[in-house]
């Protein structure tokens, strides 16, 4: 009998790597979908590439989406990163409907498959306060992707799985270890040095260093400073 197919938005990152274990444990064929956007830490999609082949999905796409044509976010345009906590409300690392974009992308390739799953790692607790991430964007994507495509007239409906919705980051990389994710080919800094190593001063990377604090899990990342 076949694996029901998924597919799975794989940034490369700490969070994506563990929804993606988390899709493979629940038994879903993973077909895993990463982006090309134009983002300052691209380096992110070696490791997304990495994740995918250590997981042996059954297909990593790379789309090429340069949104750096409009800019409008500090990982798309020349706007400094800020430091942890420098700033109040949305930070200037949210990319305008980043996640919109991806997820229309992600039910695509789902239709095409014959996949009804879609996984997302987004996160509403230990997060950076995004708006494309809260628990009603994701219910009211889902409603869109069914009204959308084909699902509407057959009767049937995408799952959109956010399966790290409520936890914290310290519970997500616990989760993770106990499922073997090796968060050393992980990557979260949004303003990496050259030779790709960390900042450890960004959003992104407070988060991750806490995480690991919290969780009592030794910290893998290379920092820079």
């Amino acid at each position: 009998m076949s694996l029901p197919k998924a597919v799975v938005l794989l940034s490369g990152g700490l969070d994506s790597a563990t929804c993606l274990a988390i899709a493979k444990q629940e038994g879903y064929e993973c077909y895993a979908l990463s982006f090309a956007y134009g983002q300052r830490h691209n380096i992110e999609l070696e490791c997304a590439r990495r994740i995918a082949t250590a997981a042996n999905v059954a297909r990593h796409i790379v789309i090429n989406i340069d949104l750096r044509q409009w800019g409008g976010s500090a990982l798309t345009d020349d706007i400094d990163v800020p430091e942890a906590g420098s700033t109040e409300g949305i930070p200037a690392t949210y990319v305008p409907a980043r996640n919109t974009i991806f997820l229309s992308f992600a039910v695509g390739w789902a239709e095409v498959l014959g996949a009804r799953d879609i996984f997302i790692g987004v996160n509403s607790l230990d997060y950076s306060g995004y708006p494309d991430c809260r628990p009603e964007f994701i219910q009211s994507f889902a409603e869109c992707a069914r009204l959308g495509t084909k699902a509407s007239d057959e009767g049937w409906k995408f799952n959109i799985h956010a399966p790290l919705q409520y936890l914290k980051k310290s519970e997500i990389i616990r989760r993770g270890t106990e499922l073997g994710v090796d968060y050393a080919v992980t990557h979260s800094c949004y303003n990496p040095a050259p030779d790709g190593k960390a900042c450890g001063h960004c959003d992104s990377c407070h988060l991750r260093q806490q995480g690991f604090i919290d969780a009592g899990v030794p910290d893998p990342t290379p920092y820079a400073k």
